[in-house]
């Protein structure tokens, strides 16, 4: 079953089809073809036998209503030998389908996985050899402007993910915060647990400390609201402790309610209240 990092990094091409070019083109040097557009394509590559494929993701760049380039994305976190067999099906077979240019983009967050991708596979002799474009740590920028991060978020979370543990670490996790305030609220909730879920202890506990600092102005609002919203769960599930201690029943909506409300001051007053309550209405007197 894939992992959560495996469908976060996924889900940052699903939403963003020209990131894939964009990491070409930027970090990986790759020549890529002026292009209009970039959409998703089915990545079911069906071969004539039964046999059927499925990559993670793939790009399509178009120019004047043509293709001009196809991109496998795939987001590899071990080595798996099957997967040497099958990416040249992939690529052959996207081929076939739409008869243009063709490329393998493999990202790798561990640097022993991505070296492991990067050697050329021998399909056949003479010259048939299929290359992976990789994307590791090594091939991450250092993203620590504040105004790139704004302008690329994506980019930035991989090089959270990257380098977030390395010696650029302060100014690393910083960017991330200025990111994650340019994503919608869900994305900014899903890259922000994936880094914290990857990231070492030490620089947990970093970014985690920067994102509670109050009293610094480059706070950033999704931090505020990051934090806030682990207050008001803290706080729902005491109140609703503390009223189940206490024998009051509580129904289904009143429960969906106390759940679901945000904010820290009036829950603090129904726990109070709770205190003392015989009834569930009595919260709300």
């Amino acid at each position: 079953m894939p992992s959560h990092l495996h469908e976060v990094l996924i889900e940052m091409f699903r939403d963003r089809p020209a990131l894939a070019a964009e990491l070409l083109a930027g970090p990986l040097g790759v020549a890529v073809p002026a292009f209009q557009q970039a959409t998703l394509s089915s990545a079911e590559l069906t071969d004539v036998a039964p046999t059927e494929y499925r990559a993670d993701l793939v790009v399509t760049l178009t120019a004047a209503g043509a293709t001009v380039l196809a991109v496998v994305v795939e987001v590899q976190l071990r080595a798996d030998a099957r997967k040497r067999r099958t990416w040249p099906a992939y690529v052959a077979t996207l081929y076939a389908r739409l008869g243009c240019a063709v490329l393998l983009l493999v990202v790798c967050p561990q640097p022993a996985v991505a070296a492991w991708c990067a050697v050329p596979i021998v399909v056949g002799r003479p010259g048939l050899v299929l290359t992976p474009v990789v994307l590791g740590p090594a091939e991450v920028p250092v993203v620590t402007d504040l105004t790139v991060a704004r302008h690329s978020p994506e980019l930035t979370v991989l090089s959270a993910l990257a380098h977030g543990s390395g010696p650029a670490r302060p100014a690393v996790l910083e960017a991330l915060l200025a990111a994650l305030d340019k994503v919608d609220h869900d994305h900014a909730n899903l890259y922000a647990d994936v880094v914290l879920s990857v990231l070492p202890a030490a620089a947990r506990d970093y970014l985690e400390a920067l994102m509670t600092i109050t009293t610094r102005e480059y706070q950033s609002a999704f931090a505020r609201r990051y934090f806030g919203q682990g207050e008001a769960r803290g706080a729902a599930k005491a109140l609703l402790a503390v009223l189940d201690a206490r024998g009051v029943a509580v129904p289904d909506e009143v429960r969906a309610d106390i759940t679901g409300c945000t904010d820290i001051d009036q829950l603090d007053t129904w726990i109070r209240r709770a205190a003392t309550a015989q009834n569930v209405e009595d919260l709300f007197d």
